[in-house]
């Protein structure tokens, strides 16, 4: 049974993906006598700790929650920040034992919400399907040891490795049900990223699709400040947040593009300093940053040690075509034994087209 509920709160912890952000995803479940008493999650960033809207649940079926067991994916808070201390309520509530999944690593928690809880008599089981809780906030946890987003880079090829057409033609390589996953991604993160050919290819629009979606901050690293100010990001900036890290320092170069709505951050140097960029999405709060193109952008961030997964969506046709571009460009490696490695790999099928993601 334990293990039963305490999947009841991972699954409840992923309804708020991509809403919580820079906050951690957490689930919480509230049980007595294999009964659920109440269930909650974290759902937006500034509401309800999971641990408060399941005991605002219990409340609601009219349950009382004295001597139940909370099952919980992350180490409850014992601070006030947007909300107060998650300790409180649960030594408040008589909870007679409380199942840990993940330990959070935030300074202001790291141990002493489980210290807080046993210091009032209830019994803690730490790192229970520790793997399974820590699953879901890779980012939270990267961001909170580091200072810096977790980085995804993805891409959709064909069966040969394409990524467009010789002619260009890239629209559309996958399905639907591929792009819908996209989206999901994309609200997932605090910013999607691409490099200053990809806007001049494609004219993306990089925002979120689907029902009850988030729109990210768009990132364009586009060092010579090329981007068109006809184009689709700049004209949607007034509405949703863009901005272009470049290195040109003309503020007259930069006062159209503020005009309409864009921010723009400047580098010294010639190319946009990718380990600096990335040090400021993390100092924004900003955990996850998804790279939807190009090539070279890619290439620069795996090589230069800067991303810690890749997604790559392959649809099952064939481009050809010797010219046609491929998902990574750079210099690339010498010998195969120098080949960047995948580890911990996910195979998923979406409809015709496959996703396989894994860690670097």
């Amino acid at each position: 049974m334990h293990e039963e509920m305490m999947r009841r709160a991972v699954l409840l912890a992923a309804r708020g993906r991509g809403h919580t952000a820079p906050n951690p995803l957490v689930g919480a479940v509230l049980v007595r006598d294999g009964e659920i008493l109440g269930e909650g999650w974290h759902a937006v960033y500034g509401g309800l700790h999971a641990e408060r809207s399941a005991l605002e649940d219990c409340k609601r079926r009219g349950h009382s929650p004295k001597d139940a067991v909370l099952y919980v994916t992350l180490e409850p808070c014992c601070h006030h920040g947007k909300q107060p201390p998650c300790t409180e309520a649960v030594i408040d509530a008589g909870i007679r034992a409380v199942f840990v999944g993940s330990a959070d690593p935030n300074p202001l928690v790291a141990g002493k919400g489980v210290a807080a809880l046993r210091a009032a008599g209830i019994q803690v089981t730490e790192g229970f399907l520790a793997d399974e809780c820590d699953a879901l906030n890779a980012p939270f946890f990267r961001h909170m040891k580091t200072g810096l987003p977790l980085v995804t880079v993805k891409y959709a090829m064909t069966l040969d490795g394409k990524t467009a057409c010789a002619s260009g033609a890239s629209r559309w390589i996958t399905g639907e049900a591929a792009r819908e996953e996209v989206h999901r991604s994309r609200a997932a993160a605090g910013a999607v990223m691409v490099g200053i050919n990809t806007v001049l290819k494609d004219d993306p629009l990089l925002t979120c699709r689907i029902p009850g979606g988030r729109n990210p901050l768009r990132v364009v690293c586009d060092s010579a400040l090329r981007t068109p100010l006809s184009s689709a990001l700049v004209n949607s900036a007034a509405e949703i947040p863009t901005l272009l890290a470049c290195c040109v320092s003309d503020s007259e170069r930069h006062a159209p593009y503020l005009r309409a709505g864009c921010e723009v951050l400047c580098f010294s140097g010639e190319r946009v300093p990718l380990p600096e960029l990335l040090r400021c999405l993390g100092e924004r709060g900003i955990n996850e940053v998804f790279v939807e193109g190009g090539a070279e952008l890619a290439w620069s961030l795996i090589s230069e040690g800067l991303a810690q997964r890749v997604q790559a969506y392959i649809a099952p046709k064939l481009f050809g075509g010797r010219t046609a571009s491929s998902a990574l460009g750079g210099d690339g490696v010498a010998l195969p034994d120098e080949a960047f490695r995948l580890k911990n790999l996910r195979l998923r099928q979406l409809d015709s087209d496959i996703l396989l993601e894994g860690e670097l």
